[in-house]
């Protein structure tokens, strides 16, 4: 199994953030992970729409947008004028009141639809609509801030899921505290990918091909 390694881009240095694209795609990320935060939905302000335009500009790789803001239909237009045929969108069933709605206007537009599931959300609202998106990422901490805590008690929860990921016709993600013991374990598990943070990728060390070698062989043990 191919693992997919998707880079956080919250974490990365907006100094330099081209030369961080660049060395990244060179590294083989497989994509950029795009954190929108209005304030309300979590409790910070995170990426903006001047942000996803520039990435999206700069980046040869697919970008994958998680949107954690409130009623993400009102505003969804916004995000899919900026990004690319065969991008990922991400959305949570519960910032939304018809989330099936959102799902298949991301499809329409020729993107993935996918659905982020909080820490304390029941996966039985990613079972109702796992129908119409085709990734489900799970969070392993309390979004909203780079560098928080793991929750041990979703281990339980992703299991689940990667029971029920070939009958549902899904792939699973793992956001937040993907240390390179958590990848291995998970990986071996049946997850498909994760997103990259400050754990795993953005620490100080930009030499990002030895960390993605090193990311990749963990799937091969």
């Amino acid at each position: 199994m191919k693992l997919e390694l998707n880079a956080s881009m919250m974490c990365a240095d907006f100094g330099s953030l081209a030369s961080e694209i660049n060395l990244l795609e060179e590294a083989g990320i497989d994509s950029f992970h795009i954190d929108i935060m209005d304030g309300r939905f979590v409790d910070n302000f995170a990426m903006s729409l001047c942000d996803l335009r520039y990435i999206a500009r700069v980046a040869a790789r697919p970008l994958d947008v998680h949107l954690m803001i409130e009623h993400p239909r009102v505003h969804i237009e916004k995000f899919l004028k900026l990004i690319r045929p065969g991008d990922t969108v991400y959305i949570h069933a519960e910032s939304e009141y018809h989330p099936s709605t959102t799902l298949n206007r991301i499809i329409e537009a020729g993107m993935v639809p996918g659905v982020a599931n909080n820490p304390c959300t029941s996966i039985e609202s990613v079972k109702e609509i796992a129908c119409i998106a085709k990734k489900v990422m799970v969070m392993m901490v309390d979004p909203g801030e780079a560098g928080r805590p793991y929750l041990p008690f979703v281990s339980d929860k992703i299991k689940r899921l990667v029971d029920l990921k070939e009958s549902l016709g899904i792939k699973i993600y793992l956001d937040g505290a993907c240390n390179d013991s958590r990848i291995l374990s998970y990986a071996r598990l049946g997850v498909d990918g994760f997103v990259l943070g400050t754990n795993a990728l953005f620490n100080g060390n930009r030499d990002y091909i030895s960390k993605m070698g090193n990311l990749r062989n963990l799937a091969r043990l």
